[in-house]
């Protein structure tokens, strides 16, 4: 282990080990430093088991729909809940494996431990890392990335010792599947557990401080993504809060609060899913002039932090707090870390977000109303998976891709959709916004037939009254 790097990074998530790896193949000498698992909460408790698990309940859900294929399944349908976990786990297991073959094979040195800025001096900046075998070892770097992540914030005066209340990880994780479970908070994060544990036969209900289920989301898709999730059993208690919590040894009582009435709300398990807060302890932000502010660190578009020298990325930084945004930014850091002539900038109005519920709901850009409350002029467009052959002929006639262009320049400002595949279908608008394309260049795009992608383009003509098949 050397003494001086050109770059140290704090935590291996899909911020962390990216960084690290870009800036190794820029030719910079680059230590990361990981207290846990290599690929952080998304890869071990986060993004790649929920779908893992989210794969499950879509297999249920076809099995359902078996006896409209004219498929006969004899018997009952039984799964076995251990067996479901210990896959998803292994599925983790794997790609962390992965994660450290490719931070060896591109010369990414990796210490497991915690690291923490112990001061400044000239250009450099010192480091503590308490290693696995609880020894301090001093290190010094010119750079510094902070990617140490996110942990689940919590309602307060909530103990969480008491094993019927959980965060994602315990929902991750069950020993076996709840009658009943109430969900506090409707963001991508409850929303994908009401679903998985609505399909496993949970009895769900939904808390939320909002008038709407997934208030980041275009409120015409999340009205909509209500009204299917009704239709599928999960109940919703909407501008409601949760007052407190009174913990038995078989259930949970939550005391809810909507408007002036209190109500109580029994359930076997209660997750707690109202977002998260950076990690920003105990790493020497006091040794810095580094910014936290509701907390998380504060960056300029480069990513770099109030002190120079010192970037921070992913979930510990501002929202929106994704995966794939974090990568992004690590890439950005490295690349300006490095000395590129250019080096992009961060725009959060380019980077998609998915639910991986069932149906699945993504998104990018503007939302109609956020558009028009900044005064765009607009046109905008509509198409139901009903209108589209491939979208039928799966089953998957419920859905809705809705475009939103600016009527004076015909920029794509935003697309929202909801239904099979959408967090796959996002992309083909991601593409087109980073190209900045006009509703002309996708009118004109030939989309292959029969595909779920039609759609989108038929979304686009409806937008300026051309829809062909609605």
């Amino acid at each position: 282990m050397n003494d001086n790097y050109d770059l140290i990074v704090f935590g291996g998530g899909p911020g962390g080990y990216v960084s690290a790896i870009r800036g190794s193949q820029l030719g910079l000498n680059v230590l990361l430093v990981e207290a846990n698992e290599l690929g952080g909460v998304c890869l071990n408790w986060g993004c790649i088991p929920t779908k893992a698990l989210l794969k499950v309940s879509e297999f249920k859900n076809n099995i359902s729909k078996f006896k409209d294929f004219g498929i006969n399944i004899e018997g009952k349908i039984s799964f076995d809940i251990s067996e479901i976990i210990q896959r998803s786990r292994v599925v983790s297991k794997t790609l962390s494996s992965g994660v450290s073959h490719l931070l060896k094979k591109n010369k990414v040195q990796v210490i497991k431990g915690f690291g923490s800025i112990n001061k400044l001096y000239d250009k450099n900046i010192e480091i503590n890392i308490l290693n696995s075998k609880n020894k301090y070892i001093t290190v010094n770097t010119n750079n510094l990335i902070l990617a140490t992540g996110s942990k689940p914030k919590l309602l307060p005066n909530i103990d969480l010792v008491h094993e019927n209340i959980w965060t994602s990880k315990e929902a991750m994780t069950p020993k076996s599947i709840p009658k009943s479970i109430s969900i506090v908070g409707s963001g991508a994060i409850g929303m994908e557990f009401a679903s998985f544990y609505n399909d496993m036969g949970s009895k769900v209900t939904v808390v939320e401080l909002e008038n709407r289920i997934l208030p980041n989301e275009d409120e015409e898709i999340s009205e909509m993504a209500k009204s299917i999730f009704i239709k599928r059993g999960i109940k919703f208690l909407n501008n409601a809060s949760v007052v407190s919590i009174n913990n038995s040894e078989n259930d949970v009582t939550s005391n809810i609060k909507i408007g002036n009435q209190e109500v109580k709300l029994k359930s076997e398990k209660t997750l707690i899913a109202i977002g998260i807060t950076g990690n920003t302890e105990n790493i020497g932000l006091d040794n810095t002039n580094v910014e936290v502010e509701n907390g998380h660190i504060v960056t300029d578009e480069y990513m770099e932090t109030k002190e120079k020298n010192i970037y921070a990325i992913g979930d510990v930084t501002s929202s929106p707090w994704l995966a794939h945004k974090a990568s992004h930014e690590g890439i950005i850091a490295a690349e300006k870390i490095a000395g590129l002539d250019y080096v992009h900038k961060i725009n959060v109005g380019k980077i998609p977000g998915c639910t991986y519920s069932y149906p699945q709901i993504a998104s990018i850009g503007l939302t109609e109303k956020k558009a028009i409350d900044q005064g765009l002029k607009i046109k905008v467009g509509r198409f139901p998976f009903l209108g589209n052959g491939k979208a039928v002929a799966m089953g998957e006639e419920e859905g809705l891709v809705k475009t939103i262009f600016n009527e004076v320049s015909g920029e794509l400002i935003g697309a929202h959709m909801i239904g099979s595949e959408v967090t796959e279908l996002i992309n083909l608008y991601s593409v087109a916004k980073s190209l900045e394309t006009t509703e002309i260049d996708i009118m004109n795009t030939v989309f292959a037939h029969p595909t779920l992608s039609e759609a989108l383009h038929e979304s686009v003509l409806s937008a300026y009254n051309r829809a062909i098949h609605f």
